[in-house]
């Protein structure tokens, strides 16, 4: 059971976070290209990262609490990591536009995008 630790954490996000999606409409998992532009920088440098640290000798993984699955040198958890935890960030952000929708971020279109949109 020690095994599953790290997925039930992962596993927990997704759970404490997907009924954001459903219940407020954020529409994240809908605009999929969106997403994915949004985690694909922090996954390559989270990997890259780890993947460095793992081969210097720096960091290691505590076998006990993995499945035993492995890609690419990285345990299939932490893989995982660096997808599921920036989904539940950016579920949680679009949350809180939803809610709060005069908050600006810095990338709602600009007057003359929406007119040219429309």
């Amino acid at each position: 059971m020690r095994q599953l630790t790290y997925l039930a954490l992962l596993a927990g996000c997704l759970v404490g976070t997907a009924p954001l999606e459903f219940l407020l409409r954020v529409r994240v998992y809908r605009r999929w290209r969106r997403l994915t532009l949004a985690l694909l920088p922090g996954f390559v440098l989270g990997v890259s990262w780890d993947l460095y640290a793992v081969h210097a000798g720096q960091w290691h993984f505590d076998r006990r609490r993995l499945i035993g699955l492995w890609i690419a040198g990285l345990p299939l958890e932490e893989v995982l990591f660096f997808v599921v935890v920036p989904i539940c960030a950016v579920l949680s952000l679009e949350a809180v536009r939803r809610c709060r929708p005069n908050w600006l971020i810095g990338d709602e279109p600009t007057t003359e995008e929406h007119r040219s949109s429309g």
